[in-house]
Parts: C-alpha cells; structure tokens; sequence
C-alpha cells in the first residue's frame, strides 16, 4: 500500500509532508509532488501534514482521483527527491481548494 499526492497539490505544493517522511520518499516537480509508490512505507504521517489535503492512502482515494496513482508512479521515477520543506508556490492561495487542475500539471 501506498499514499498517493492528488490533483489539489497542483499549483500549491507545499511541502510540509516531506518533513515528516521517515523514508524520503517524496519527489518535486515544477508544480506538484508525488510519493514513490515502491518506498512509501504506508506509515501516515504525510497525510494530516498537507494543508491541501491532497494526500490519501491508495484505498481511500476520492473518485475523480485514481489517475493520480499511476502519475505517482511514473513521475516519481523521473523527478527530483525532495527531503526539505520549502514555500509554497507564489500563487498557492489561490489555487488551494480549486478542482480539475490536471491539466496545468507541468512534467
């Protein structure tokens, strides 16, 4: 099992989750950040740090949602790891809480 980095990390992407990974296993893109499926250990303390709330366990993703365990995957095995917390997107507040965001995923 792993946790999954949603669509509402797109354009915000904070990075308090990466702080409390134990395996680093978070890696960066331009404009999101998505969690390397095969070292996540599935321990859960990313999930309540993000204050997007756009992390889930992979059996609790929301419906719309699923995609984002393949990109996960896929990205994470070409993206930069990422062990430290940094601000925050300039535009963050804006975008925070907007849906369908996909498509400014910039790879």
């Amino acid at each position: 099992m792993t946790f999954v980095v949603t669509d509402n990390c797109i354009l915000c992407k904070y990075t308090d989750c990466v702080e409390v990974c134990p395996v680093d296993c978070f890696y960066e893109g331009p404009n999101f950040l998505v969690i390397n499926p095969d070292e996540c250990i599935d321990c859960a303390l990313c999930e309540p740090e993000c204050p997007a709330n756009a992390i889930f366990s992979e059996d609790e993703l929301p419906a719309g949602q699923e995609e984002f365990l393949a990109l996960n995957e896929e990205l994470s095995g070409v993206w930069t790891n990422i062990t430290e917390k940094k601000d925050p997107l300039p535009d963050y507040e804006k975008w925070d809480g907007v849906e369908g965001k996909i498509q400014y995923l910039e790879r």
